[in-house]
């Protein structure tokens, strides 16, 4: 069996990468959030502009805000691929 060489790379790099790309973050309490990433720091906080915020299980908006802080703490994951609940989130 052959090994392959293994790269390093720091996990926070794509967010900080993800600048001005729409995201979904879904929070441990549930809450799922979409928006425009505007900045992040070391710590995973993120800071959103034209956000909206779901419920868990419902396609429906819950609220819309103009620009959000989400403390990196609170975050259950982060996902980068918005063909996937733009169309869970329009239909």
């Amino acid at each position: 069996m052959v090994l392959s060489m293994r790269t390093r790379m720091n996990p926070l790099k794509p967010l900080r990468d993800s600048k001005g790309s729409l995201v979904l973050v879904k929070l441990k309490d549930g809450t799922e959030y979409t928006g425009v990433v505007e900045s992040t720091d070391p710590t995973m906080n993120l800071i959103l502009r034209d956000c909206t915020e779901y419920r868990e299980g419902s396609n429906q908006p819950r609220a819309k805000y103009g620009q959000v802080m989400i403390r990196g703490s609170s975050i259950l994951y982060v996902s980068f691929s918005p063909e996937v609940f733009l169309s869970y989130y329009q239909s």
